[in-house]
């Protein structure tokens, strides 16, 4: 019994990459989910800013006043811009939000009335809106309930005391709005309204296209690793060589692998979108074109990916450990474990280099923020791209490797 235990440990010793894969694996995933989430505990200090859309339809001095402030405000940046083009940014989940200034902002200080402010943003980035809300609030109550306490001061002290000194004035409502600056004189519930522009009509729809887009992917990419492994299985088994023999060429055989790879992922991502429809209801008809072109591209894509991992690999053992930890990586900062709308902004830009997130954004471009097929279309175009790129590079590793071609 130990002599079989010596034998075994000395394979798997001897194997090193497959012995750097065991342990590497856990602690790129502990590394990877500790950023994430240990990130989102950072203070605004060491995290990056909160980017915040903001539509000033009032242009007065009030309201530049307190965007001026906000922008100030560490961990926040205000971006100016028109009130559609905001709505489209937000639509398209570029930002999380719009604030928006009303006109007549500046009137209500004067009368002391609420002021029409509006918070418009995404379902989906809820979490992001929340964490903003309050630094929102706190300094527009501050700003407004300084302002409207000195402008009643001001009127009142031009109408019963016109011919006082400004310095005067000017000292008194500064004393005025220290000593009151601790007590906001609007009330924390209407300082801002906010309004969903993305799903309100569908929130029940956000966990079930996470839950289909982000699994199905996932679940992809490991049943494909394990079709486009097959080919070194078949190499360590003599099986490659018979079919040397055989009429078909060298490249047909890894042609083969590939279509048959491809194959399964348009018939599984059909199979889980069809169960998703007839289960849970989700409306799968909102765009048949774009969901049949990300359905092919991200089949392709996958599909080729699984190709690439067996290319890399010099035996079946070897690609078995490196499509675990890629897969599992590619889907910690992808979306398909967890959404990307509550990972830190970083987090979100890492994400990008990751297979995953390219099909998962397509599916809720579909599902969720119901955009057209020509702003679906680039995603479509990077899925292709990456799977064009892997394809070329397994055809030239299969040639100069399993297939002895020159």
């Amino acid at each position: 019994m130990f002599k079989l235990f010596i034998k075994d440990l000395k394979l798997f010793i001897y194997d090193k990459r497959s012995t750097l894969l065991t342990f590497l694996l856990p602690i790129v995933l502990i590394t990877l989910f500790a950023f994430a989430f240990g990130a989102m505990g950072k203070n605004d200090a060491q995290s990056k800013p909160k980017n915040l859309l903001v539509a000033d339809l009032d242009q007065t001095v009030a309201s530049k006043k307190i965007i001026q402030k906000l922008d100030s405000v560490k961990g926040l940046r205000m971006v100016a811009v028109d009130l559609d083009k905001a709505k489209e940014l937000v639509i398209k989940g570029k930002y999380p939000g719009v604030l928006i200034f009303h006109k007549g902002y500046a009137d209500s200080l004067s009368e002391g009335i609420d002021a029409p402010l509006e918070l418009m943003y995404d379902k989906a980035r809820e979490m992001e809106i929340g964490m903003l809300q309050p630094v929102l609030i706190s300094n527009i109550m501050e700003s407004v309930g300084k302002e409207t306490v000195s402008k009643h001061i001001n009127k009142y002290l031009d109408n019963n005391f016109p011919h006082l000194d400004k310095g005067i004035t000017n000292k008194i409502i500064n004393d005025a709005v220290s000593e009151g600056e601790n007590s906001p004189s609007i009330d924390i519930d209407s300082a801002v309204t906010l309004t969903s522009i993305v799903g309100e009509k569908k929130e029940s729809n956000l966990a079930l296209v996470q839950a289909v887009a982000g699994t199905a992917i996932m679940m992809l990419l490991f049943s494909v690793a394990g079709l486009g492994t097959s080919i070194l299985e078949e190499k360590e088994n003599g099986t490659i060589h018979r079919l040397f023999y055989s009429p078909l060429k060298g490249s047909s055989i890894l042609y083969g692998k590939m279509l048959i790879a491809f194959f399964v992922s348009l018939i599984q991502l059909m199979v889980m979108f069809v169960y998703a429809w007839l289960v849970f209801g989700l409306d799968i008809f909102t765009n048949i074109p774009a969901l049949i072109m990300m359905i092919i591209a991200t089949g392709f894509a996958i599909s080729s990916f699984g190709v690439f991992l067996a290319a890399i690999s010099k035996t079946r053992q070897q690609a078995q450990g490196l499509s675990t930890i890629i897969i599992l990586v590619m889907s910690a900062i992808g979306g398909s474990m967890v959404p990307l709308f509550i990972m830190p902004e970083i987090m979100q830009t890492i994400g990008m280099i990751s297979l995953n997130y390219w099909g998962i954004q397509g599916f809720y471009d579909i599902f969720w923020r119901d955009l057209p097929t020509a702003d679906i279309f680039p995603r479509i175009l990077v899925l292709l791209g990456i799977g064009l790129v892997m394809t070329f590079i397994s055809i030239r590793l299969f040639k100069k490797s399993i297939l002895k071609i020159v």
